[in-house]
Protein backbone atom coordinates (compact mmCIF):
# COMPACT_ATOMS: atom_id res chain seq x y z
CA UNK A 1 0.00 0.00 0.00
CA UNK A 2 3.10 2.03 0.52
CA UNK A 3 3.12 2.87 -3.08
CA UNK A 4 -0.46 3.09 -3.48
CA UNK A 5 -2.10 6.40 -4.62
CA UNK A 6 -5.44 8.03 -3.56
CA UNK A 7 -7.66 10.29 -6.31
CA UNK A 8 -9.67 12.24 -4.90
CA UNK A 9 -12.58 14.33 -7.10
CA UNK A 10 -13.15 17.88 -5.27
CA UNK A 11 -16.45 19.17 -7.41
CA UNK A 12 -16.47 22.83 -6.00
CA UNK A 13 -19.28 25.56 -7.12
CA UNK A 14 -16.35 27.50 -9.40
CA UNK A 15 -14.43 24.95 -10.65
CA UNK A 16 -13.72 20.54 -10.70
CA UNK A 17 -10.85 18.99 -9.96
CA UNK A 18 -9.12 15.41 -9.68
CA UNK A 19 -6.41 15.47 -7.50
CA UNK A 20 -3.83 12.23 -6.97
CA UNK A 21 -2.22 12.11 -3.30
CA UNK A 22 0.90 9.80 -1.99
CA UNK A 23 -0.09 7.92 1.46
CA UNK A 24 1.92 10.98 2.90
CA UNK A 25 -0.66 13.33 1.55
CA UNK A 26 1.51 14.85 -0.76
CA UNK A 27 -0.11 15.97 -4.42
CA UNK A 28 1.25 13.46 -7.39
CA UNK A 29 -0.80 15.30 -9.83
CA UNK A 30 -3.99 17.77 -9.75
CA UNK A 31 -5.94 18.50 -13.53
CA UNK A 32 -8.66 21.51 -13.28
CA UNK A 33 -11.80 22.69 -14.81
CA UNK A 34 -13.22 25.84 -14.39
CA UNK A 35 -17.21 25.36 -13.69
CA UNK A 36 -19.65 28.10 -15.19
CA UNK A 37 -22.02 29.29 -13.60
CA UNK A 38 -25.30 30.33 -14.46
CA UNK A 39 -27.93 33.85 -13.28
CA UNK A 40 -30.91 33.29 -14.98
CA UNK A 41 -33.31 36.12 -12.98
CA UNK A 42 -32.12 38.46 -9.81
CA UNK A 43 -31.18 36.04 -7.00
CA UNK A 44 -30.74 32.64 -9.16
CA UNK A 45 -27.38 30.44 -9.32
CA UNK A 46 -27.72 27.32 -11.75
CA UNK A 47 -24.88 25.55 -13.41
CA UNK A 48 -25.41 22.61 -16.02
CA UNK A 49 -25.16 19.06 -15.03
CA UNK A 50 -23.92 17.77 -17.91
CA UNK A 51 -20.69 19.84 -17.96
CA UNK A 52 -19.87 19.35 -14.41
CA UNK A 53 -20.00 15.45 -15.59
CA UNK A 54 -17.88 15.89 -18.19
CA UNK A 55 -15.48 18.16 -16.48
CA UNK A 56 -15.11 15.97 -13.83
CA UNK A 57 -14.36 12.60 -16.10
CA UNK A 58 -11.78 14.82 -17.74
CA UNK A 59 -10.34 15.85 -15.03
CA UNK A 60 -9.94 12.11 -13.59
CA UNK A 61 -8.95 10.73 -16.88
CA UNK A 62 -5.89 13.38 -17.45
CA UNK A 63 -4.48 13.34 -14.00
CA UNK A 64 -5.07 9.51 -13.97
CA UNK A 65 -2.86 9.38 -17.83
CA UNK A 66 -0.26 12.59 -16.35
CA UNK A 67 0.67 10.57 -13.26
CA UNK A 68 4.88 10.83 -13.03
CA UNK A 69 6.70 7.84 -14.30
CA UNK A 70 6.91 5.31 -11.51
CA UNK A 71 3.58 6.70 -9.82
CA UNK A 72 1.54 3.52 -8.14
CA UNK A 73 -1.55 2.63 -8.80
CA UNK A 74 -5.10 3.91 -8.01
CA UNK A 75 -5.86 1.99 -4.69
CA UNK A 76 -9.41 3.78 -4.33
CA UNK A 77 -11.39 7.30 -5.23
CA UNK A 78 -12.52 9.89 -2.38
CA UNK A 79 -15.43 12.35 -3.69
CA UNK A 80 -15.71 15.19 -2.22
CA UNK A 81 -18.20 18.22 -3.25
CA UNK A 82 -19.92 21.58 -2.67
CA UNK A 83 -22.94 20.60 -0.67
CA UNK A 84 -26.97 21.70 -1.17
CA UNK A 85 -26.64 21.83 -5.02
CA UNK A 86 -29.29 20.39 -5.80
CA UNK A 87 -30.19 17.79 -8.98
CA UNK A 88 -33.07 15.68 -10.09
CA UNK A 89 -32.70 12.80 -12.87
CA UNK A 90 -34.66 10.63 -14.69
CA UNK A 91 -33.55 6.94 -13.75
CA UNK A 92 -33.96 5.33 -17.26
CA UNK A 93 -32.45 7.82 -18.84
CA UNK A 94 -30.09 9.42 -16.61
CA UNK A 95 -30.41 13.10 -18.22
CA UNK A 96 -31.43 15.63 -15.92
CA UNK A 97 -34.88 17.84 -15.86
CA UNK A 98 -33.33 20.53 -15.19
CA UNK A 99 -30.26 22.51 -14.50
CA UNK A 100 -28.10 22.14 -11.34
CA UNK A 101 -29.84 24.88 -8.28
CA UNK A 102 -27.17 26.05 -6.35
CA UNK A 103 -26.78 25.84 -2.75
CA UNK A 104 -26.39 30.27 -3.65
CA UNK A 105 -29.46 29.96 -5.47
CA UNK A 106 -32.31 32.18 -3.40
CA UNK A 107 -35.21 31.73 -5.27
CA UNK A 108 -36.75 29.99 -2.80
CA UNK A 109 -36.86 32.30 -0.15
CA UNK A 110 -40.63 33.25 -0.38
CA UNK A 111 -41.11 29.39 0.40
CA UNK A 112 -39.08 29.55 3.08
CA UNK A 113 -40.47 32.05 4.94
CA UNK A 114 -44.18 30.79 4.32
CA UNK A 115 -42.93 27.67 6.34
CA UNK A 116 -41.32 29.88 8.74
CA UNK A 117 -44.89 31.66 9.25
CA UNK A 118 -46.41 28.16 10.19
CA UNK A 119 -44.28 27.92 13.03
CA UNK A 120 -42.42 24.82 11.37
CA UNK A 121 -38.49 26.05 12.21
CA UNK A 122 -38.17 24.38 15.61
CA UNK A 123 -39.49 21.25 14.27
CA UNK A 124 -36.56 21.41 11.20
CA UNK A 125 -34.28 22.64 13.81
CA UNK A 126 -34.57 20.08 15.91
CA UNK A 127 -34.36 16.96 14.02
CA UNK A 128 -31.84 18.39 11.29
CA UNK A 129 -29.68 20.75 12.75
CA UNK A 130 -30.86 23.20 10.67
CA UNK A 131 -32.90 26.45 9.92
CA UNK A 132 -35.39 27.20 7.70
CA UNK A 133 -33.62 28.70 3.78
CA UNK A 134 -33.05 28.23 0.81
CA UNK A 135 -29.56 27.27 1.10
CA UNK A 136 -30.41 23.99 2.11
CA UNK A 137 -31.75 21.06 -0.53
CA UNK A 138 -35.63 20.42 0.32
CA UNK A 139 -36.63 23.58 -1.01
CA UNK A 140 -35.10 23.52 -4.10
CA UNK A 141 -36.50 19.75 -4.59
CA UNK A 142 -39.69 20.99 -4.13
CA UNK A 143 -39.34 23.81 -6.85
CA UNK A 144 -38.24 21.57 -9.54
CA UNK A 145 -41.00 19.13 -8.95
CA UNK A 146 -43.63 22.33 -8.59
CA UNK A 147 -42.46 23.69 -11.84
CA UNK A 148 -40.94 21.77 -14.26
CA UNK A 149 -43.61 20.28 -16.38
CA UNK A 150 -44.87 16.76 -15.92
CA UNK A 151 -41.73 16.44 -13.11
CA UNK A 152 -44.13 15.89 -10.01
CA UNK A 153 -46.41 13.10 -11.40
CA UNK A 154 -42.87 11.32 -12.69
CA UNK A 155 -41.38 11.41 -9.31
CA UNK A 156 -44.41 9.97 -7.72
CA UNK A 157 -44.16 6.76 -9.78
CA UNK A 158 -41.03 6.71 -8.82
CA UNK A 159 -39.06 7.57 -11.94
CA UNK A 160 -36.74 10.10 -10.60
CA UNK A 161 -33.71 10.25 -8.46
CA UNK A 162 -32.90 13.81 -6.35
CA UNK A 163 -28.67 14.03 -5.54
CA UNK A 164 -26.77 16.37 -4.42
CA UNK A 165 -23.61 16.61 -6.60
CA UNK A 166 -21.67 13.80 -4.93
CA UNK A 167 -24.54 11.49 -6.19
CA UNK A 168 -25.07 12.35 -8.93
CA UNK A 169 -21.21 11.62 -9.68
CA UNK A 170 -21.34 8.25 -7.97
CA UNK A 171 -24.19 7.64 -10.23
CA UNK A 172 -22.52 8.03 -13.28
CA UNK A 173 -19.59 6.76 -12.62
CA UNK A 174 -20.88 3.71 -11.33
CA UNK A 175 -22.88 3.70 -15.07
CA UNK A 176 -26.36 4.15 -13.29
CA UNK A 177 -26.21 1.07 -10.72
CA UNK A 178 -25.57 3.47 -7.53
CA UNK A 179 -27.96 5.78 -6.17
CA UNK A 180 -26.35 6.82 -3.05
CA UNK A 181 -25.07 9.65 -0.54
CA UNK A 182 -23.37 10.43 2.92
CA UNK A 183 -24.35 11.28 5.91
CA UNK A 184 -22.50 15.11 5.81
CA UNK A 185 -24.38 15.33 2.45
CA UNK A 186 -28.09 14.18 3.50
CA UNK A 187 -26.99 16.22 6.57
CA UNK A 188 -27.40 18.93 4.51
CA UNK A 189 -31.28 18.53 2.64
CA UNK A 190 -33.37 19.94 5.43
CA UNK A 191 -35.21 16.59 5.43
CA UNK A 192 -32.74 13.78 7.01
CA UNK A 193 -32.94 13.60 10.83
CA UNK A 194 -29.21 14.23 11.96
CA UNK A 195 -30.54 11.93 15.64
CA UNK A 196 -31.53 8.87 13.74
CA UNK A 197 -29.17 9.25 10.69
CA UNK A 198 -32.43 8.82 8.65
CA UNK A 199 -34.59 10.31 6.42
CA UNK A 200 -37.05 11.83 8.06
CA UNK A 201 -41.02 10.81 6.86
CA UNK A 202 -42.76 13.60 8.89
CA UNK A 203 -40.05 16.27 6.85
CA UNK A 204 -41.01 14.48 3.65
CA UNK A 205 -44.63 15.55 4.16
CA UNK A 206 -44.05 19.00 5.24
CA UNK A 207 -42.21 19.57 1.76
CA UNK A 208 -44.20 17.40 -0.32
CA UNK A 209 -40.92 14.65 -1.58
CA UNK A 210 -41.74 11.60 -2.31
CA UNK A 211 -39.39 9.36 -0.54
CA UNK A 212 -38.53 7.43 -3.95
CA UNK A 213 -36.77 10.42 -4.94
CA UNK A 214 -33.98 10.10 -2.39
CA UNK A 215 -30.59 8.07 -2.75
CA UNK A 216 -29.63 5.33 0.23
CA UNK A 217 -27.30 7.12 2.90
CA UNK A 218 -23.57 6.02 4.02
CA UNK A 219 -21.67 6.23 6.55
CA UNK A 220 -17.83 8.53 5.16
CA UNK A 221 -16.18 5.29 4.35
CA UNK A 222 -18.18 2.64 3.01
CA UNK A 223 -18.57 0.58 -0.50
CA UNK A 224 -20.03 3.02 -2.87
CA UNK A 225 -19.38 1.14 -6.12
CA UNK A 226 -16.86 0.42 -9.03
CA UNK A 227 -16.39 2.53 -11.33
CA UNK A 228 -18.18 1.05 -14.65
CA UNK A 229 -16.29 -0.16 -17.76
CA UNK A 230 -14.82 2.37 -19.49
CA UNK A 231 -15.10 5.26 -17.36
CA UNK A 232 -11.87 5.49 -16.36
CA UNK A 233 -8.58 3.63 -17.32
CA UNK A 234 -9.38 0.84 -14.93
CA UNK A 235 -11.99 -0.22 -12.60
CA UNK A 236 -11.85 1.62 -9.34
CA UNK A 237 -13.40 1.02 -5.87
CA UNK A 238 -15.44 4.45 -4.86
CA UNK A 239 -14.42 3.82 -1.25
CA UNK A 240 -15.90 7.25 0.41
CA UNK A 241 -17.79 10.68 0.58
CA UNK A 242 -18.23 13.78 2.10
CA UNK A 243 -19.55 17.13 2.10
CA UNK A 244 -16.76 19.29 1.01
CA UNK A 245 -16.55 21.14 4.58
CA UNK A 246 -16.69 17.72 6.46
CA UNK A 247 -13.77 16.58 3.87
CA UNK A 248 -11.75 19.98 5.03
CA UNK A 249 -12.40 19.25 8.87
CA UNK A 250 -10.97 15.55 7.81
CA UNK A 251 -8.13 16.72 5.94
CA UNK A 252 -6.95 19.46 8.84
CA UNK A 253 -6.75 16.46 11.18
CA UNK A 254 -9.64 17.87 13.52
CA UNK A 255 -10.55 15.14 15.45
CA UNK A 256 -11.05 16.33 18.48
CA UNK A 257 -13.02 18.27 20.71
CA UNK A 258 -12.76 21.97 20.32
CA UNK A 259 -10.70 21.93 17.42
CA UNK A 260 -11.80 24.37 14.59
CA UNK A 261 -10.92 24.58 11.10
CA UNK A 262 -12.17 27.25 8.83
CA UNK A 263 -12.10 26.93 4.91
CA UNK A 264 -12.06 30.41 2.90
CA UNK A 265 -13.07 29.91 -0.85
CA UNK A 266 -16.61 31.18 -2.42
CA UNK A 267 -18.00 31.51 0.81
CA UNK A 268 -16.55 30.84 4.02
CA UNK A 269 -17.77 27.61 6.25
CA UNK A 270 -15.98 27.07 9.94
CA UNK A 271 -16.69 23.84 11.90
CA UNK A 272 -16.03 23.23 14.90
CA UNK A 273 -15.91 19.35 16.48
CA UNK A 274 -18.14 18.98 19.24
CA UNK A 275 -17.73 15.36 19.80
CA UNK A 276 -20.72 12.68 19.92
CA UNK A 277 -23.02 14.89 21.88
CA UNK A 278 -25.48 16.25 18.78
CA UNK A 279 -25.96 19.89 20.41
CA UNK A 280 -28.52 22.17 18.59
CA UNK A 281 -27.15 25.97 18.50
CA UNK A 282 -29.23 28.22 20.41
CA UNK A 283 -27.26 30.88 18.44
CA UNK A 284 -28.56 30.38 15.08
CA UNK A 285 -25.39 28.64 13.81
CA UNK A 286 -25.90 24.63 12.54
CA UNK A 287 -25.21 21.61 13.89
CA UNK A 288 -24.30 18.89 11.49
CA UNK A 289 -22.63 15.19 11.30
CA UNK A 290 -18.85 15.76 11.14
CA UNK A 291 -17.90 12.50 9.92
CA UNK A 292 -19.17 8.70 10.97
CA UNK A 293 -16.04 6.06 10.41
CA UNK A 294 -17.23 2.91 11.70
CA UNK A 295 -17.40 3.67 15.56
CA UNK A 296 -16.07 7.22 15.30
CA UNK A 297 -18.58 9.63 15.11
CA UNK A 298 -18.45 13.11 15.50
CA UNK A 299 -20.48 15.90 15.30
CA UNK A 300 -19.85 19.79 14.52
CA UNK A 301 -21.14 23.53 14.87
CA UNK A 302 -20.61 25.31 11.72
CA UNK A 303 -21.17 28.87 10.55
CA UNK A 304 -21.51 29.28 6.94
CA UNK A 305 -20.93 32.70 5.33
CA UNK A 306 -22.21 32.55 2.12
CA UNK A 307 -19.63 34.79 0.21
CA UNK A 308 -15.85 35.16 0.84
CA UNK A 309 -13.80 35.10 -1.73
CA UNK A 310 -16.77 35.64 -3.48
CA UNK A 311 -16.50 39.58 -3.04
CA UNK A 312 -13.79 39.65 -4.28
CA UNK A 313 -13.98 37.97 -7.59
CA UNK A 314 -16.74 40.52 -8.08
CA UNK A 315 -13.90 43.21 -7.50
CA UNK A 316 -12.58 41.87 -10.37
CA UNK A 317 -15.02 40.44 -12.61
CA UNK A 318 -17.73 43.26 -12.31
CA UNK A 319 -16.01 46.21 -10.93
CA UNK A 320 -12.63 46.04 -12.41
CA UNK A 321 -10.72 47.46 -9.40
CA UNK A 322 -8.38 44.85 -9.51
CA UNK A 323 -7.06 42.49 -12.21
CA UNK A 324 -5.83 39.56 -10.71
CA UNK A 325 -7.32 38.29 -6.98
CA UNK A 326 -3.26 37.67 -5.86
CA UNK A 327 -2.79 41.59 -6.46
CA UNK A 328 -4.94 42.57 -3.37
CA UNK A 329 -2.71 41.57 -0.70
CA UNK A 330 -0.19 44.14 -1.79
CA UNK A 331 -2.95 46.77 -2.57
CA UNK A 332 -4.28 46.11 1.05
CA UNK A 333 -0.95 46.72 2.93
CA UNK A 334 -0.38 49.67 0.74
CA UNK A 335 -2.95 51.51 2.97
CA UNK A 336 -3.06 51.70 7.04
CA UNK A 337 -6.11 51.32 7.04
CA UNK A 338 -9.84 50.80 4.97
CA UNK A 339 -10.22 54.53 6.29
CA UNK A 340 -13.49 53.49 7.80
CA UNK A 341 -15.10 51.83 4.70
CA UNK A 342 -17.02 48.47 4.94
CA UNK A 343 -17.65 45.88 2.73
CA UNK A 344 -20.55 43.78 3.27
CA UNK A 345 -20.54 41.23 0.81
CA UNK A 346 -24.13 39.47 0.88
CA UNK A 347 -24.47 39.46 -2.65
CA UNK A 348 -27.19 36.38 -1.77
CA UNK A 349 -27.91 37.26 1.24
CA UNK A 350 -26.37 36.50 5.22
CA UNK A 351 -25.82 33.50 6.16
CA UNK A 352 -25.03 32.60 10.04
CA UNK A 353 -25.79 34.15 12.33
CA UNK A 354 -28.46 36.08 10.81
CA UNK A 355 -29.45 34.04 7.99
CA UNK A 356 -31.26 36.70 6.30
CA UNK A 357 -32.24 35.75 2.81
CA UNK A 358 -33.39 39.02 1.56
CA UNK A 359 -30.18 41.24 2.59
CA UNK A 360 -28.00 42.35 -0.76
CA UNK A 361 -23.83 43.41 -0.98
CA UNK A 362 -23.43 46.98 0.60
CA UNK A 363 -20.39 49.29 0.80
CA UNK A 364 -21.11 51.51 4.22
CA UNK A 365 -18.85 54.49 5.31
CA UNK A 366 -17.55 55.80 1.90
CA UNK A 367 -16.50 59.18 2.25
CA UNK A 368 -15.12 61.91 -0.13
CA UNK A 369 -11.41 60.51 0.53
CA UNK A 370 -12.11 57.30 -0.38
CA UNK A 371 -10.88 55.43 -2.93
CA UNK A 372 -9.89 52.25 -4.87
CA UNK A 373 -7.20 50.41 -2.26
CA UNK A 374 -9.26 51.65 0.81
CA UNK A 375 -12.55 49.19 -0.92
CA UNK A 376 -9.84 46.38 -1.61
CA UNK A 377 -8.78 46.30 2.08
CA UNK A 378 -11.89 46.08 3.37
CA UNK A 379 -12.98 43.35 1.21
CA UNK A 380 -10.25 41.49 2.28
CA UNK A 381 -10.76 42.58 6.06
CA UNK A 382 -14.43 41.17 5.77
CA UNK A 383 -13.40 37.71 6.70
CA UNK A 384 -12.34 38.09 9.73
CA UNK A 385 -15.42 40.17 10.76
CA UNK A 386 -17.33 37.40 9.35
CA UNK A 387 -15.70 34.79 10.68
CA UNK A 388 -15.98 36.85 14.60
CA UNK A 389 -19.78 36.66 14.27
CA UNK A 390 -19.31 32.99 14.10
CA UNK A 391 -17.01 32.11 16.38
CA UNK A 392 -18.88 34.28 19.06
CA UNK A 393 -21.49 31.96 18.64
CA UNK A 394 -19.84 29.15 18.17
CA UNK A 395 -17.88 29.15 21.22
CA UNK A 396 -21.55 29.84 23.13
CA UNK A 397 -22.81 26.75 21.54
CA UNK A 398 -19.68 24.24 22.13
CA UNK A 399 -19.01 25.37 25.46
CA UNK A 400 -15.23 25.11 23.91
CA UNK A 401 -13.01 28.48 23.29
CA UNK A 402 -10.56 27.03 20.69
CA UNK A 403 -7.27 27.63 21.34
CA UNK A 404 -5.76 28.13 17.64
CA UNK A 405 -7.95 28.47 14.50
CA UNK A 406 -6.44 25.69 10.99
CA UNK A 407 -7.88 27.48 8.09
CA UNK A 408 -7.32 26.32 4.09
CA UNK A 409 -9.01 28.18 0.70
CA UNK A 410 -7.60 30.27 -1.66
CA UNK A 411 -7.83 32.83 0.41
CA UNK A 412 -5.75 31.67 3.08
CA UNK A 413 -2.60 32.33 0.09
CA UNK A 414 -3.37 36.24 1.13
CA UNK A 415 -0.98 36.73 3.96
CA UNK A 416 -3.07 40.10 4.72
CA UNK A 417 -6.35 38.37 5.24
CA UNK A 418 -4.30 35.38 7.44
CA UNK A 419 -2.86 37.81 9.55
CA UNK A 420 -5.91 40.22 10.03
CA UNK A 421 -7.73 37.13 10.81
CA UNK A 422 -5.14 36.40 13.80
CA UNK A 423 -5.28 40.06 14.92
CA UNK A 424 -9.24 40.26 15.14
CA UNK A 425 -9.62 36.62 16.68
CA UNK A 426 -7.10 36.94 19.40
CA UNK A 427 -5.46 33.38 18.21
CA UNK A 428 -3.07 31.90 16.36
CA UNK A 429 -4.20 31.30 12.69
CA UNK A 430 -2.29 28.32 11.29
CA UNK A 431 -1.88 27.08 7.53
CA UNK A 432 -1.03 23.68 6.88
CA UNK A 433 2.00 22.52 4.54
CA UNK A 434 -1.17 20.65 2.21
CA UNK A 435 -3.57 23.33 1.64
CA UNK A 436 -5.72 21.35 -0.23
CA UNK A 437 -7.29 19.88 2.90
CA UNK A 438 -10.57 19.77 0.72
CA UNK A 439 -9.59 17.13 -1.57
CA UNK A 440 -6.94 15.85 0.82
CA UNK A 441 -10.22 15.15 3.67
CA UNK A 442 -11.57 12.72 0.45
CA UNK A 443 -8.37 10.77 -0.02
CA UNK A 444 -7.55 10.23 3.35
CA UNK A 445 -11.71 9.00 3.91
CA UNK A 446 -10.91 6.58 0.74
CA UNK A 447 -7.65 5.59 2.17
CA UNK A 448 -9.08 4.30 5.31
CA UNK A 449 -11.48 2.34 3.96
CA UNK A 450 -9.27 0.90 1.48
CA UNK A 451 -6.97 0.07 4.56
CA UNK A 452 -3.97 2.14 3.74
CA UNK A 453 -4.47 4.06 6.80
CA UNK A 454 -5.07 2.20 10.12
CA UNK A 455 -6.98 4.81 11.73
CA UNK A 456 -7.52 8.79 12.63
CA UNK A 457 -4.43 8.49 14.36
CA UNK A 458 -2.23 8.44 10.92
CA UNK A 459 -4.01 10.90 9.54
CA UNK A 460 -2.89 13.27 12.53
CA UNK A 461 0.59 12.31 11.81
CA UNK A 462 0.37 13.27 8.57
CA UNK A 463 -0.36 17.14 9.38
CA UNK A 464 2.01 19.55 9.31
CA UNK A 465 2.41 23.19 9.75
CA UNK A 466 3.63 25.80 6.74
CA UNK A 467 3.17 28.96 8.94
CA UNK A 468 1.39 30.72 12.11
CA UNK A 469 0.27 33.85 12.23
CA UNK A 470 0.22 35.34 15.90
CA UNK A 471 -1.84 38.10 16.74
CA UNK A 472 -0.08 41.73 16.80
CA UNK A 473 -3.50 44.28 17.22
CA UNK A 474 -3.73 45.88 20.52
CA UNK A 475 -7.20 45.40 22.83
CA UNK A 476 -8.52 48.47 21.80
CA UNK A 477 -8.22 48.42 18.16
CA UNK A 478 -9.56 45.33 17.85
CA UNK A 479 -12.95 46.59 19.70
CA UNK A 480 -13.41 49.60 17.65
CA UNK A 481 -12.99 47.60 14.07
CA UNK A 482 -15.59 45.44 15.17
CA UNK A 483 -17.80 47.74 16.54
CA UNK A 484 -17.55 49.14 13.08
CA UNK A 485 -18.49 46.27 11.90
CA UNK A 486 -21.14 45.60 13.95
CA UNK A 487 -22.78 49.12 12.99
CA UNK A 488 -21.81 49.10 9.15
CA UNK A 489 -24.18 45.38 9.33
CA UNK A 490 -26.93 46.75 11.79
CA UNK A 491 -27.24 50.13 9.09
CA UNK A 492 -27.55 47.40 6.31
CA UNK A 493 -30.15 45.37 8.05
CA UNK A 494 -32.38 48.93 8.43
Amino acid sequence: MNNKLLLAIDQGTTSSRAILFSKSGEIVGVRQKELELFYPHKGWVEQNPENIWQDVLWACREVIKKAPEGAGQVAAIGITNQRETTIIWDRDTGETIYNAIVWQDRRTADICEKYREEGVEYLITTKTGLLIDPYFSATKIKWILDNVEGARKKAEEGKLAFGTIDSFLLWKLTGGKVHATDITNASRTMIFNIHSLQWDEELLDLFDIPRSLLPEVKENIADFGITEDGILQQNYQIGAMAGDQHAALVGQACFREAMVKATYGTGCFALMNIGRECKISRNRLLTTPAYKIGNDMAYAIEGSIFNAGAGIQWLRDNMGIIDDVAETEKIAMSVDNSNGVYFIPAFTGLGAPYWNAHARAAIVGLTRESNSKHIVRAALEAQAYQTMDLMEAMISDGGYNPSIIRVDGGLVKNGFVCQFLADMLNKPVDVPKVEETTALGAAYLAGLQCGMYDGLYDIEENWHLKKRYENHMQKESRKNHYEGWRSAIEHMLI
